[in-house]
């Protein structure tokens, strides 16, 4: 019998016995029966559920991305998205331990590593006890834990052990927390389910984990100093993707940016992601809206959804496809850069003499059911619907008017009107700070599938797919030497992208460490991997636009001061990074 598996209301302390916080009931689709299995759905949806609020743009992933060269995200028009300078000294690597970026980002972290232990509290006796259901459902748990350790490895040096929720963590760094993350992949990996979907951790995701881990392990071993990548762990991130690509079990996506649309759970290529079908409360459409322009739509059914003026790309990102494409716009050449969806006709595209305030018939008629917008970096003028004075979309023959963007900035007489024509150059000017400035990104569709496309998505969030473990599986042989190994799985992963013939890339040539790094920029961007490859890569001192910090021990983040404060009564317990 399908049930809607109800999250109980749980009370779940902080990994370090600070505070408590009140988990909200949500619902979790799930195959389950009984009294029992409405206990094991209550312990492990409040820990699923949590991720992508974690997850988030004004958290976790929002740090990623704009403490890289690939994001950045100005006071737009010398007030928007200030938010206290935090966005801004998070790109320009002169964040401190009060920046709310990173107190958010690690507490919502904390948080939902609380969440797995009390999940794992309550299942471990069940297990004990031969209920078959509640193993697999603790075994997921262990292996969510081991996660989200392993991203608190990734940006503050540490994880948080902690077995019962009555004890205090112990805090491991280094070699001694990676150990501790292996063992818990490893004491799963053997035993945990194989087909409960890309929504729920998996054998796949548990491999592609220590994929992960050993790839990263020689950085955590010494976050500040030069990576010493081993051959031992080059053999292992080898042997786990090996057994995933063997497995048979995936597949590339033909059309890249299937990837991230309403039915992307049922792509062959998703190993591991958060499931939002039926759970439309947790308002995750903010990887659609983030980055666009607060003028455009991206649903003809909503007249809410509109964009919000956020991050865009650096140009410092943006050159790397013009430097690897040349003459060829990289639109032309690669898939994954941009996909066309509105067809504008060509008449219309010489906007000579034209303003928002003389073309009312300049515009072409979209079909509702089918418009899409644009996917990918968007560049120069863009186009979309606009409204009339009652909030409405303008119509035409059945369907919507789809004008160049109209943007309208300030009050009164003095008020700018003009077309949205996203500029390259963006920085913390107030010339580059304005909403125009800067390619945007647009890599996950706005819902079709949920009641209202700006504040709830049905679209899975991607954690992991089958395009990053081959390129774990080639970084991991360049590292031991083998280039044409490496290269044949670059290449697997360039000319799969079939799905628009003329933009499939073409095959490399030769690679080296450069261009390995290059080619995950082009196939992971906006995933929140960037930060971390240029770590690995011996690249996250350099500069780009608006950082010129080279403090090497800006690669991990401080502890948040309220952390540090909270623990300041147990001698040497929480010890803030170096650096602050």
């Amino acid at each position: 019998m399908k049930n809607k598996l109800i999250i109980t209301i749980l009370v779940c302390c902080s990994l370090l016995n600070w505070n408590c916080t009140d988990l909200k009931e949500e619902l979790f689709d799930e195959t389950l029966t009984g009294a029992q299995a409405e206990v094991i759905s209550g312990a492990i949806a409040p820990a699923y559920g949590y991720v992508s609020w974690t997850w988030r743009h004004t958290n976790y992933y929002g740090l990623q991305l704009i403490s890289s060269d690939e994001g950045i995200l100005p006071y737009r028009g010398g007030t928007d998205w200030f938010d206290g300078g935090k966005f801004l000294a998070t790109h320009s690597h002169t964040y401190t331990p009060s920046n709310d970026l990173i107190s958010s980002s690690w507490n919502e972290l904390t948080t939902n590593i609380s969440r797995t232990l009390a999940a794992i509290e309550v299942l471990t006796p069940l297990a004990d006890e031969g209920n078959m259901e509640a193993a697999g459902a603790l075994y997921e748990m262990k292996a969510l834990r081991a996660y989200l350790n392993m991203l608190m490895l990734d940006s503050w040096g540490m994880v948080l052990k902690k077995e019962a929720s009555n004890q205090l963590s112990e805090v491991l760094r280094t070699q001694e927390a990676v150990d501790y993350i292996q063992n818990e992949l490893l004491s799963v990996v053997d035993v945990i389910n194989t087909d409960k979907g890309p929504g729920r951790m998996t054998q796949a995701a548990v491999w592609g984990l220590l994929a992960r881990l050993h790839l990263n392990s020689a950085v955590y071993r010494d976050p500040y100093g030069t990576p010493n990548f081993s051959e031992a762990d080059m053999d292992k991130v080898i042997e786990f993707t090996n057994n995933i690509i063997n497995s048979g079990d995936f597949a590339l996506s033909p059309e890249y940016f299937d990837l991230f649309n309403d039915d992307n759970n049922s792509n062959s290529e998703l190993i591991f992601a958060l499931d939002q079908r039926g759970v439309l409360n947790n308002e995750e459409s903010r990887w659609s809206y983030w980055s666009i322009a607060g003028s455009v739509w991206g649903r003809l059914e909503y007249p809410s959804s509109d964009g919000t003026d956020g991050p865009a790309i650096t140009s410092d990102f943006y050159q790397t496809w013009v430097d690897a494409y040349g003459a060829v716009d990289p639109a032309e050449a690669d898939a994954r850069f941009y996909q066309q969806n509105q067809q504008i006709p060509a008449e219309l595209m010489d906007l000579t003499g034209l303003s928002p305030l003389n073309d009312e018939d300049h515009y072409y008629c979209a079909d509702v059911a089918t418009y899409e917008m644009n996917r990918g970096i968007l560049r120069g003028i863009q186009w979309g619907p606009r409204k009339d004075s009652g909030g409405s979309f303008f119509t035409c023959d059945g369907g919507v008017r789809i004008y160049p963007v109209k943007q309208i900035k300030g009050n009164g007489p003095d008020r700018d009107v003009g077309y949205v024509n996203h500029t390259e150059e963006i920085n913390f000017t107030n010339d580059g700070s304005l909403h125009n400035t800067g390619y945007r990104v647009s890599k996950y569709q706005f819902s079709r599938t949920s009641p209202n496309a700006n504040n709830f998505s049905s679209i899975d969030l991607v954690m992991m797919r089958l395009g990053e473990i081959y390129l774990m599986r080639a970084e991991a042989k360049l590292r031991k030497g083998d280039s044409a190994g490496a290269l044949t799985d670059v290449n697997t992963v360039r000319t799969s992208r079939t799905a628009r013939p003329d933009q499939t890339p073409e095959s490399l040539a030769s690679i080296d460490l450069d261009v390995m790094f290059r080619e995950r920029g082009f196939e992971l961007y906006w995933e929140g991997f960037r930060r971390g490859d240029q770590i690995r890569f011996g690249k996250y001192e350099d500069a780009w636009t608006e950082k010129t910090d080279s403090d090497v021990n800006k690669r991990l983040f401080p502890i948040p001061q309220s952390a540090v404060d909270a623990a300041s009564g147990i001698d040497g317990f929480l010890d803030q990074n170096p650096g602050y």
